[in-house]
């Protein structure tokens, strides 16, 4: 936890980005005060509250639309985490509401590559792949252009009498991730099953998953389909539409 919060100066500080959240409503998402807001939130939860805590892992998980329409209600759900944060943290101390171990700069880059993958894995892809491993390489470009070091298909993970090799791994992040292609009529089941798979075997490796799901219009509702996964701490699933 960081030493320069106090239980004083953290409830302030949620105040205050609670405040903010409400006034960037009316602004356009993912402008230079949404990004710059969003990160000080990340940073300060993580800080507070730690990496493996509910609000932090919530918050890494709000999908943060450009569609007018959703705007309010993700700013709103956003204000509701903060104010929740707030509450818990008004009836306790800074010492029993901290989950976690990991460093604000490794959650600032767990932030980032989740960023790749929601914001611009689909403006890296030109034309609808045929095949995962196409998205695989435009993820892997957008890794190499953001400076994270990873591995690709390196590390093997025996588990439950099967080997599993996660598409990518960044080992100082204790991270795994995974990407899947959405390309025709069943593979939604199909991914289900294989993410459940997944998250079973990476995680008697690593402590943080994403699963990248490049949409090519098979996935109908992309927020039920997320929400299978959501009870899973540390794990992170986004669904990106061609």
């Amino acid at each position: 936890m960081a030493a320069k919060w106090t239980k004083e100066s953290a409830l302030s500080e949620l105040a205050r980005l609670a405040t903010t959240c409400q006034e960037l409503a009316t602004l356009r998402p993912l402008g230079a005060e949404h990004s710059r807001w969003l990160f000080q939130c990340i940073t300060m939860l993580q800080e507070v509250f730690g990496q493996r805590s509910t609000y932090f892992i919530e918050s890494a998980r709000i999908k943060w639309s450009e569609a007018t329409e959703f705007h309010r209600e993700e700013f709103d759900w956003a204000r509701g985490l903060l104010l929740a944060a707030a509450d818990q943290l008004g009836r306790s101390d800074l010492d029993s509401v901290y989950a976690g171990k990991n460093t604000a700069p490794e959650s600032s880059a767990i932030l980032r590559i989740i960023n790749l993958a929601e914001v611009k894995l689909r403006k890296a892809i030109r034309t609808k792949p045929e095949l995962e491993n196409a998205v695989q390489d435009a993820f892997e470009n957008l890794l190499i252009g953001a400076d994270v070091v990873y591995s690709r298909e390196a590390e093997h993970i025996e588990y439950s009498s099967k080997t599993y090799i996660p598409d990518f791994t960044v080992a100082k992040l204790e991270l795994a991730i995974e990407i899947k292609l959405c390309n025709r009529e069943g593979r939604e089941k199909e991914i289900v099953a294989e993410i459940n798979d997944d998250i079973a075997a990476y995680k008697t490796k690593c402590g943080n998953l994403i699963f990248a799901v490049y949409n090519l219009g098979f996935i109908r509702d992309g927020d039920r389909f997320i929400g299978s996964f959501e009870e899973h701490t540390g794990v992170i699933v986004r669904v990106i539409k061609h």
